[in-house]
């Protein structure tokens, strides 16, 4: 009787997680280390280099699922005429983004292409504004899905037959995001960053069923963000952030630091990264990294501390993040401007 309760426990948790899935956007416990999905205005919001390519992995409750929740992110970014505006650039960029959702095939594809305007303002600061377009699909196997009246009094089973019925497997849509940053930078040491975007501003409709259009509409997404880099001294360099985010009646509030390690001296070509992150009710992530010659990779895991880890041992999501760094020829004559503390 004990396991029948559990795995009746579990099935619904996974329904509802499911559901959030479905209701709610993508999004990683590195949020610092996917500047598109966060912010479209961080596109060519690049402090310390030229531009950036980068790719992300995030598996979540894999000892509790068959067919754990696995999402990947593909990003390139650069600045643009620099030397053709008067202390401002363009930033130019792209996103792919997919996402496969448990057991019931739940696929979710995106493509977003991302202009934004960078503008200093004296020299301490610089105002940026920005938006991406793009492209999304969800499609879903419903032979993998089960519902409420196939549970038999033991388990699910979706060869029972059900009165839930899609009227369409296959969605499309145009999704459109816009946003604000701005950043300040009064020495060398002290860099500080604030932003604020609006996901889904044009309210697609994303809907498997025949219904009102209005009530299949995805509700719009608010995210803000703060965070700094402050050089300690010439081996360590903290980066505390703040993240919040609310969609429809869901919030997340993510908060923690990192910090680097200068293992090379000058120049830190070669450091170590660590960090700890709290996302409230639901998980302690630390996180841990190198970077070496602007290539940085970093590992987090979400233990999760909500009612869940009774069923998944503590053992919520891992993260795997990649990013390269560059910088132009200096045979172009375009001149970097830094405005981060560096080792």
């Amino acid at each position: 009787m004990k396991n029948i309760v559990k795995t009746l426990i579990i099935g619904l948790a996974c329904m509802q997680v499911q559901l959030l899935v479905q209701a709610q956007d993508l999004h990683f416990s590195q949020f610092f280390n996917s500047p598109l999905t966060t912010n479209p205005a961080n596109t060519g919001f690049i402090p310390d280099a030229d531009y950036r390519i980068g790719a992300h992995y995030r598996n979540q409750y894999s000892n509790i699922l068959a067919s754990p929740y696995k999402t990947i992110s593909v990003f390139g970014d650069a600045q643009l005429l620099r030397n053709q505006i008067d202390n401002g650039w363009l930033g130019l960029g792209g996103l792919i983004l997919s996402d496969v959702a448990g057991s019931g095939g739940l696929r979710s594809t995106k493509i977003y292409g991302s202009l934004a305007y960078h503008q200093q303002l004296g020299n301490s600061s610089l105002l940026t504004a920005g938006f991406n377009v793009g492209w999304a699909n969800k499609r879903i196997d419903q032979s993998k899905l089960s519902f409420p009246d196939q549970f038999d009094g033991k388990f699910f089973d979706n060869t029972l037959p059900s009165s839930v019925v899609l009227t369409n497997n296959n969605v499309s849509y145009l999704d459109v995001q816009v946003g604000l940053n701005y950043a300040y930078f009064p020495t060398e040491d002290i860099y500080v960053n604030g932003g604020y975007s609006i996901h889904h501003v044009n309210r697609p409709q994303e809907t498997f069923f025949t219904g009102s259009p209005d009530s299949s509409r995805i509700p719009m997404r608010h995210i803000g963000f703060i965070n700094a880099l402050l050089k300690i001294n010439d081996r360590v360099i903290i980066n505390p952030n703040i993240y919040y985010t609310t969609q429809a009646k869901s919030a997340e509030f993510v908060l923690g630091l990192n910090a680097n390690y200068n293992l090379s001296g000058e120049g830190g070509e070669k450091q170590l990264l660590a960090g700890l992150y709290y996302r409230a009710g639901d998980a302690v992530i630390p996180m841990v990294g190198f970077e070496i010659k602007n290539i940085r990779f970093t590992f987090s895991y979400d233990v999760t501390t909500s009612g869940l880890r009774t069923f998944n041992n503590f053992q919520g999501a891992n993260e795997f993040n990649l990013i390269k760094k560059g910088f132009y020829s200096e045979n172009t004559g375009d001149v970097r401007q830094v405005f981060c503390p560096q080792f």
